[in-house]
């Protein structure tokens, strides 16, 4: 008899699991996602256990979704953002998860704007953490819901050109993204601006091609990935608004250059006006409800995978 399944201690990154993991999860998601008018699948796989939701950075459609995901699967919740903890009157970060922990949760879901410090609290802590998001280091759950969302307009993820277009150098999203759709056979281009996309960023997978111009970038596409501005991790702007929206804005005339039934997506909360216009946002060809309507589900195919006795037997009530 083969020995049991080792259970995932979290989940902390992209770039560690392999195909066949990640292609467990996203079966297990599609599983999740409601059929028709129906409502999310609700099971009670997680009765009884508790989880923390710890966010030291602003986040709404994941910290929002990670809960709808965990009272679906019955989990008992609590979400702590960073101003409403002791972080702020100078406790450490180990003291506050040593404190937490002390609470006994069966896990802790975390986003910190410090990159690797899910992997700081995983050697220190003995209970699963799953990444939410780290500085500029990897999203986890993002690149499953994307890769998931391309899944639901594509038979499969080989072959397929993908663009990612924007601020690079600081987006979390990319990492994972490449590291997951590269496992996969996609080819993918990255584009911005030469502040925002640098030469190292090729060596994250094999076959990445860089470019600074985005009618390059988006010729031939079956995704176009849109990104998100990173203000907040930047010095100075790379360039005036008006300027990137000229340069680095996708309007619906790109949109002819790229396969014909090109999907765009964005992680979010999408800057209208500088890094896409409302036109494409609010087109056919945008998917980005959808990415939003797949955290839901996605996160609870991973949180009953690391944290359920009995992954994937569940039946739906």
């Amino acid at each position: 008899m083969n020995p049991p399944a080792r259970k995932p201690a979290g989940l902390l990154d992209i770039e560690s699991l392999d195909r066949a993991e990640i292609q467990a999860i996203l079966e297990r998601a599609h599983f999740f996602q409601p059929i028709q008018n129906e409502s999310f699948r609700r099971l009670d796989v997680l009765r009884g256990k508790l989880i923390v939701n710890l966010f030291f950075e602003a986040s709404t459609r994941t910290r929002v979704s990670f809960e709808i995901a965990e009272r679906r699967l019955g989990a008992d919740t609590v979400s702590i953002a960073a101003q409403a903890s002791s972080v702020t009157k100078g406790e450490s970060l180990v003291d506050t998860l040593n404190t937490l922990v002390a609470m006994r949760p069966n896990a802790i879901v975390m986003r910190h704007s410090a990159s690797g410090a899910p992997h700081f609290l995983a050697r220190h802590l003995q209970i699963p953490i799953i990444n939410a998001g780290d500085g500029t280091h990897e999203h986890p759950t993002q690149a499953l819901l994307d890769a998931r969302t391309i899944l639901d307009q594509r038979p499969s993820l080989e072959g397929l050109r993908v663009a990612i277009i924007g601020d690079i150098a600081h987006s979390r999203v990319a990492r994972s993204n490449v590291h997951l759709l590269s496992k996969f056979g996609a080819e993918i281009v990255l584009c911005g601006p030469p502040s925002l996309l640098p030469k190292e960023l090729g060596l994250l997978a094999p076959g990445i091609r860089l470019t600074n111009h985005m009618t390059d970038a988006i010729r031939g596409a079956d995704v176009i990935m849109m990104l998100r501005v990173q203000l907040e991790r930047q010095h100075e702007a790379p360039m005036a608004s008006g300027e990137y929206f000229r340069y680095y804005g996708l309007r619906l005339e790109h949109l002819e250059l790229a396969k014909p039934d090109v999907i765009v997506m964005h992680p979010g909360p999408i800057n209208r006006g500088q890094e896409l216009s409302s036109d494409v946002a609010d087109s056919q060809r945008s998917v980005i409800l959808n990415q939003v309507e797949n955290g839901i589900s996605v996160r609870m195919a991973v949180l009953e995978r690391i944290l359920s006795d009995e992954v994937g037997t569940g039946a739906a009530a």
